[in-house]
């Protein structure tokens, strides 16, 4: 029988109040074991940028869609802009930039990413140029612009996001107007015709043949910048690698519907570098093997992700770069899975069928189209009606990410929709993906205990029914 809420409440509470956070960790989250063994491609993959300058490789700098299957095909280094900002967060190493970026006149309400890569940007140019900031200190300037080599040349190529579309323009200035630039347009896919749908309709194959054009032709700017003809049987291999690790990262995704679920939001995100802009090889593959193969373990064992699951619920949101490790502690504490979620589960080569490794521009494109902020409210619907009935799950957790508007901005009618037609709750937080300060902890656990507290009643209601 369901205890009454209020004594649920203390019970959560007292259960953990001795408990200090390292303690507390470590006996309610169950990491996949399976993403230690991919940190070394990470820290390979920066090496590999931190050292371009001295073993004379092309840099290209771009942002948005997952372009590096191109890059790598045309034997550059690439160094993608929200990656870098979201690593300097992940390590509380973020001050530096931000206030390279203050100090040059951009707003904390500005997107914390395009901030911090803006930042890092000014500080690169600054350490070359010898000049020094008067916020930043020398040492600081050092540390950070000595971590990211000067581009030879920016591409852009962001989907659903105003910022993002003048980001790359804006880095161009910044470096002054010196580095060539090429930007591949990606259409808002509205959803608003009576034969829309999602991956289907004239909109979708018009936005396709449009997007697909442009890549032809960025191909044939890269051509003309590194001076040797397009490897298209490298794009091609490379295209095979990542439709592979890609099915069979769905399949180990798919797996997380088991209860207990076997892996949580938290654990995909720990891998999200990799699918979206590691280079593509067999050890890419054998990295999310590895990763299903561990899922598929716990499920025959019947073993969890979290200690004693109660709740399942979707989170809605960018990643909070700053506290991912809270996130995971918070909800873990709570006996709440996040199990699924529109930023992991909706992006990174979520459609492999799309791809054909022999064809591969119409499937770039195709994916370029579908990023999570890139569609109307129809679409947006239709993905977490999908996940919440799929994963089974019991509310939904929407993170208002502070500096980007593009995923916020339907969150409201998100939430009005799960009430109204699948009957779950929802709470909102606030935080961001790169800037701390944002974020409101006892918000989020004060509302997570009211989430939980009407969870509680309604199973109440419904076995006394």
């Amino acid at each position: 029988r369901a205890h009454p809420p209020q004594a649920s409440r203390h019970r959560r509470i007292a259960g953990t109040e001795h408990m200090n956070t390292e303690t507390r960790e470590r006996s309610k989250v169950n990491r996949l074991k399976s993403n230690d063994a991919g940190r070394h491609m990470i820290s390979d993959y920066w090496d590999r940028i931190f050292s371009a300058n001295e073993r004379g490789a092309k840099v290209v700098w771009y942002n948005g869609a997952a372009l590096n299957p191109i890059f790598q095909a045309a034997g550059l280094e690439w160094a993608h802009g929200e990656a870098f900002a979201a690593r300097l967060s992940a390590q509380k190493l973020e001050k530096s930039a931000q206030l390279a970026a203050k100090e040059y006149g951009y707003v904390g309400e500005l997107c914390s990413y395009a901030r911090t890569h803006l930042g890092t940007a000014m500080l690169a140019k600054k350490a070359q140029d010898d000049v020094q900031s008067g916020i930043v200190s020398a040492e600081d300037q050092q540390d950070l612009a000595s971590r990211l080599p000067m581009p030879n040349f920016i591409v852009n190529c962001y989907a659903g996001c105003s910022t993002g579309q003048q980001w790359d323009e804006i880095t161009h200035r910044v470096l002054g107007k010196q580095i060539p630039i090429f930007n591949v347009s990606l259409p808002f896919l509205w959803g608003n015709g009576r034969d829309a749908g999602y991956l289907r309709g004239e909109e979708w194959e018009q936005a396709t043949d449009y997007v697909a054009d442009q890549l032809h032709k960025l191909i044939a700017f890269i051509e003309e910048q590194t001076g040797r003809a397009f490897d298209w049987d490298a794009l091609r291999q490379g295209m095979r690698y990542i439709k592979q690790a890609s099915e069979i990262r769905r399949e180990g995704m798919a797996m997380c519907a088991t209860r207990p679920t076997p892996a949580t939001y938290w654990d995909w995100i720990a891998s999200v570098a990799h699918i979206n802009f590691l280079p593509a090889s067999q050890e890419l593959v054998d990295y999310f093997t590895t990763i299903r193969d561990e899922i598929a373990d716990r499920v025959a064992n019947g073993v969890g992700a979290i200690e004693d699951e109660r709740y399942r619920v979707y989170f809605d949101g960018i990643m909070n770069w700053n506290k991912l490790g809270t996130l995971a502690r918070v909800f873990a504490e709570h006996k709440v899975a996040v199990v699924a979620g529109r930023y992991i589960h909706n992006a990174f080569w979520q459609e492999p069928q799309l791809i054909d490794p022999e064809n591969p521009i119409r499937g770039l494109a195709q994916h370029y189209l579908l990023c999570p902020s890139n569609h109307g409210f129809n679409t947006i619907k239709h993905f977490t009606r999908k996940d919440v009935e799929f994963y089974g799950l019991d509310g939904l957790v929407l993170h208002s990410t502070r500096t980007c508007r593009a995923f916020t901005g339907p969150q409201q009618t998100l939430a009005k929709m799960a009430q109204q037609e699948l009957g779950i709750p929802s709470i909102f937080f606030e935080g961001d993906v790169a800037d701390e300060s944002f974020y409101k902890g006892e918000m989020l656990e004060g509302r997570l205990e009211a989430m939980l507290e009407t969870i509680d009643v309604r199973r109440a209601r419904g076995q006394a029914a």
